[in-house]
């Protein structure tokens, strides 16, 4: 049954490189206009699984759709049908000494596997990036998301039929573990595979995968407030990064604070205690906090682990330093080489700090929920690659393709 799946998408697969581009477009703008006509029908499936889930579950927050989020869904299929396609662009272009002319053009990758979690926005988020770039997708998600996304394909897949495209070009895996493996091993049917969610499924599938993996997703996210840090905008910034949404990788879980400005630390904290965040605080900053922060929210660092810790809810850690090079320190060794950020006026600091932290984006005064593609204008991403080699950071369309060379020839042969 799987590998049928596997086989049914490789080859309408086929057919999407050469699809007329504005067919594409009208596929996005027809499955948001569905998006927004079937909400309830979308919603209702979206309570099946919201049932299962304890509300204080960090993954509730993710699961969940509303509304809101659905027009934004949408909002965001349309935006990708606005931009440039990435295919057929002429990345290097040269011609040899013996009249070869070469072209290196960008292609899709073919078929792209996602495995994620709690996600349901991310069932449509692929589709559109995959369309949009001229890939098929195979998406295995979490359990706890099936019906949700089960509702999702099967939208798309009904506007597909109704404009005689196959309903092939995307497809979703039953929710077991046995489709995770199988998808992690199809070669020669899934080109690039894509996981989205934490740290144990994104080592699970780079130590099981057989086919190429690009790591995405997991975050342990820092703010440096420098020595020379400004308090209004630092407190703007740690409040927004930390409460504008607890659950998504790009979330500040650590504030690090450097010690001549513990005095501020109450002040820069204040709008998290309104929002009930859980400062877990080491022995320094739990002494300026005392007193005047709630008790209730305020907890010492149980041990050094604690760092390591993405926390996806409403708690956020705050490690004390006594300079730039000891705040790098802790993010060389805690951090996941996601978003870093710096509040600080002094631009040497800043300058140094962007050089020397190792991560995809690293924000001078700014918060790091910019991170991600509709925010750098390059429409809803797949994934914030974490990794060096191939893409990093937000990898919207440009990110979903890979190149070939075209050679041209008038009748050369090699000496």
């Amino acid at each position: 049954m799987l590998e049928d799946i596997f086989h049914r998408v490789k080859l309408a697969s086929k057919s999407l490189p050469n699809m007329d581009e504005a067919l594409r477009n009208r596929l996005l703008c027809l499955v948001a206009d569905a998006i927004e006509k079937e909400t309830e029908t979308l919603l209702a499936a979206n309570r099946e699984d919201l049932a299962a889930i304890d509300k204080s579950n960090p993954m509730y927050d993710r699961l969940q759709l509303t509304p809101a989020r659905l027009k934004e869904i949408a909002d965001n299929m349309r935006h990708v049908a606005t931009l440039p396609s990435p295919l057929g662009k002429v990345l290097k272009h040269k011609t040899l000494p013996n009249g070869l002319d070469l072209r290196r053009v960008s292609v899709p990758f073919g078929v792209i596997g996602v495995v994620y979690e709690a996600r349901p926005n991310v069932t449509f988020d692929v589709f559109a990036l995959c369309l949009k770039s001229g890939n098929a997708s195979i998406l295995k998600c979490g359990k706890d998301a099936f019906r949700s996304c089960q509702a999702g394909v099967d939208l798309i897949h009904r506007v597909l039929e109704s404009v005689h495209v196959s309903p092939d070009i995307v497809a979703l895996l039953p929710a077991t573990h046995e489709a995770t493996a199988a998808l992690l091993q199809a070669v020669g049917y899934v080109d690039l595979c894509i996981p989205r969610g934490g740290k144990r499924l994104i080592s699970f599938v780079r130590d099981t995968a057989k086919v190429p993996v690009i790591e995405t997703g997991a975050g342990v996210v820092h703010c440096y407030f420098d020595k020379r840090g400004d308090v209004a905008m630092g407190q703007r910034i740690i409040d927004n990064a930390k409460t504008r949404r607890c659950s998504v990788c790009n979330t500040l879980d650590c504030l690090i604070i450097h010690s001549s400005r513990l005095s501020d630390l109450p002040q820069l904290v204040k709008p998290l205690a309104d929002k009930q965040v859980k400062l877990h605080a080491d022995p320094r900053a739990y002494a300026a906090l005392q007193g005047r922060y709630p008790a209730d929210l305020l907890v010492p660092v149980a041990d050094d682990d604690e760092w390591n810790t993405e926390w996806l809810s409403m708690q956020m850690g705050i490690k004390t330093v006594d300079s730039i090079d000891e705040a790098l320190e802790h993010i060389d060794t805690y951090g996941s080489g996601h978003s870093e950020s710096i509040v600080t006026d002094d631009r040497a600091a800043a300058r140094h700090f962007q050089q020397a932290v190792d991560a995809a984006c690293v924000y001078v005064n700014a918060p790091t929920s910019f991170t991600d593609g509709a925010q750098f204008g390059l429409g809803a991403e797949i994934g914030i690659s974490t990794q060096k080699l191939g893409a990093r950071g937000p990898m919207a369309l440009e990110e979903m393709t890979t190149y070939k060379w075209l050679i041209n020839g008038n009748g050369q042969v090699r000496p």
